[in-house]
């Protein structure tokens, strides 16, 4: 029997010096396009929080709508969207954060969620963490309790999932990939 890590793993595509030289780009269109692993990704994400009562799932643009969008149904919860600045139509609150060379901002309806409401923050990898951890700090801005932030990939070298722990935000990944 096959571990869910080899499974999963099995259906990333690796795509070598993109978007330029150096990097290996963890492509996930493949495990979506295959419906077992992406039924077998989603229930892996839930599966630590089975039972119990979650609220909303939020996803930060633009595989995390997919992925959460369907976590969301899993586990009964509304959606919210996470996006880049000035793709929302109605009241925003934003935060911003740092990037190599600048900073830049995500943003969500005001009235998302309401204050206490439990979440989830789910996308499809986690490297540095800089758009997970503005994507927390975003929704305790609105008094959100956030369960958990969960990712198919991980890139532990690059830190992002232990910047979330010391948020005190437990993190579920379901595949590490060494180098990036």
């Amino acid at each position: 029997m096959t571990s869910p890590d080899f499974d999963l793993r099995a259906s990333i595509r690796s795509i070598p010096d993109y978007p330029k030289p150096g990097i290996m780009f963890r492509d996930i269109t493949t495990l979506l396009g295959d419906a077992r692993a992406f039924r077998r990704a989603v229930d892996e994400l839930v599966q630590p929080w089975a039972g119990m009562k979650i609220d909303k799932v939020a996803g930060i643009e633009a595989r995390g709508f997919i992925l959460g969008g369907a976590v969301a149904h899993q586990v009964s919860a509304g959606f919210v969207p996470i996006r880049k600045k000035g793709k929302l139509p109605h009241k925003r609150v934003s935060v911003a954060y740092a990037l190599e060379y600048g900073e830049d901002m995500i943003e969500m309806h005001a009235d998302a969620l309401v204050a206490g409401e439990r979440v989830v923050l789910v996308d499809d990898l986690i490297a540095t963490g800089g758009t997970a951890e503005a994507a927390v700090k975003l929704l305790r801005q609105l008094g959100a309790n956030v369960l958990a932030a969960c990712f198919v990939i991980d890139l532990p070298e690059l830190g992002g999932a232990d910047k979330l722990r010391k948020m005190d935000v437990p993190v579920r990944t379901l595949i590490s990939f060494e180098g990036h």
